[in-house]
């Protein structure tokens, strides 16, 4: 079992075939470096909404997701792709799924907190909850590299979720993201740090870069960090992967000499 971890940073356009062609070179490219789990960015196979419907509905698009961890032989988490509701909601889950090298679909983990916010950028507005509807449960699972805790962009914000799956055992917390570039340029690095800090946590941020549309511009940066919040691998603002070697060691070392958590 190769034993390193891999964030990806892509630039996701409309049209989920094109998308697949860069993610597929992107994914090769972390295998090639040796990585056994691999961190898409949040709605890494279209950042459009007119795509999303299509999406959630289309049974290949989980499919795919398999195909490309069965074919390399890796677990593969998809950021955030769109999913149904339930009930008769007629929105979409934004659904980071987790994937197993048998191509199994093991997690799955439904946004919690909705990006319905006013940024002073291109766009301005962006109201999540209009096409998503939110999620309720937390989600942890195990892996040969350790438990993962599961979230996704905007929930970056609220610690205490954080927190809670550290409580639940986490030893690796997610972050994929599509974080804006005013926002991201404020406030991505210092976030992602605290919460490796605060949950004594090795955190894989995987953030959507570049322009998306004539409106949407993300912040890009991804990056994996320690749980004493040092950055240990980290890209700019261009598609790319960054790999790191996880020692649980050093996290277990963390935790004895600093414990935040008290019977």
């Amino acid at each position: 079992m190769k034993q390193q971890l891999a964030v990806v940073q892509c630039t996701s356009l409309s049209l989920p075939d094109e998308n697949k062609v860069q993610l597929d070179h992107l994914i090769s490219q972390a295998v090639r470096q040796g990585a056994g789990l691999i961190l898409l960015p949040e709605m890494c196979l279209s950042m459009d909404s007119r795509q999303y419907q299509n999406l959630a509905n289309d049974p290949a698009t989980i499919e795919w997701l398999a195909d490309q961890a069965t074919r390399h032989g890796v677990w593969l988490i998809a950021g955030a792709v769109p999913q149904p509701s339930p009930g008769n909601d007629t929105r979409v889950r934004s659904a980071q799924l987790v994937v197993n090298p048998e191509g199994e679909l093991v997690a799955r983990y439904d946004k919690i907190h909705l990006f319905d916010v006013d940024v002073n950028d291109s766009q301005g507005s962006y109201r999540e909850s209009d096409t998503f509807s939110p999620g309720s449960d937390l989600v942890t699972v195990d892996t040969p590299f350790g438990r993962l805790g599961l979230s996704i962009c905007f929930d970056l914000r609220f610690p205490e979720q954080f927190q809670a799956l550290r409580e639940k055992g986490a030893d690796i917390i997610l972050v994929p993201a599509a974080f804006t570039h005013t926002t991201g340029k404020a406030h991505w690095e210092v976030l992602l740090r605290a919460r490796a800090i605060e949950t004594q946590c090795f955190v894989l941020a995987a953030n959507q870069c570049g322009w998306h549309d004539k409106k949407r511009q993300t912040w890009g940066h991804s990056m994996i960090i320690s749980p004493w919040g040092e950055p240990l691998a980290k890209l700019e603002d261009e598609p790319g992967v960054a790999v790191f070697d996880i020692d649980l060691t050093e996290l277990k070392q963390i935790r004895e000499r600093m414990p935040l958590i008290r019977s």
